[in-house]
């Protein structure tokens, strides 16, 4: 009796009426690591060492949103055009020989006044040269990347040789072209160095 009462209880025969598990499916499993039932995952910079940064506000959004729209570019490319071409224009009238200089009477020596006013004239001329193209080009190449969908150098390529070639063609249409093909020339030159 006491050999019955030390042995274990038999366990019950195990079931031959329930089939085993399927097995995973590849299908399913995409379902759960790219599909739709995809949890989003936050990610929290902290964890891989970085700075822990909150959500960005809706005001952070729409300052985003603004600065990212054409106008916003096409306006920070005048005013950058304008200073550049203003910056450039005196430079080029400071080391000019003939600044100030009255052609009826080229012995007398300018006064430095003279000098100060042509200098001025010739940077607020290249400051509105460069504040147009610098705004013809920053306007065209967001409405082509708008319209292509993609950020790459064939944008400033396609826009360079729009802008060139609008700039050109008032000089007839060989100029035109000549204005295209040396601004997407040049555009793609500046885009292959920055990038």
């Amino acid at each position: 009796p006491r050999a019955a009462m030390a042995a274990p209880p038999r366990s019950a025969p195990a079931d031959s009426s329930q089939p085993p598990p399927p097995p995973l499916q590849y299908s399913v499993l995409l379902e759960h690591l790219v599909g739709d039932k995809r949890r989003p995952r936050a990610w929290d910079p902290s964890v891989f060492g970085g700075i822990p940064c909150p959500p960005k506000s809706e005001e952070q959004k729409m300052v985003e949103r603004v600065m990212e729209s054409c106008p916003f570019k096409a306006a920070l490319a005048c005013v950058g055009g304008f200073v550049l071409g203003g910056a450039f224009g005196i430079f080029t009238a400071g080391i000019d020989t003939n600044v100030g200089f009255d052609p009826k009477d080229p012995y007398r020596t300018p006064t430095a006044k003279e000098v100060l006013k042509d200098m001025g004239q010739r940077g607020i001329s290249y400051a509105k040269n460069f504040a147009i193209v610098g705004a013809m080009f920053s306007c065209t190449e967001c409405v082509v990347e708008s319209y292509r969908g993609k950020s790459d150098w064939k944008n400033s390529v396609i826009s360079g040789c729009i802008t060139g070639g609008a700039i050109g063609f008032r000089a007839g249409l060989k100029a035109g072209v000549i204005g295209c093909g040396g601004f997407a020339a040049f555009s793609a030159a500046v885009d292959y160095y920055l990038r």
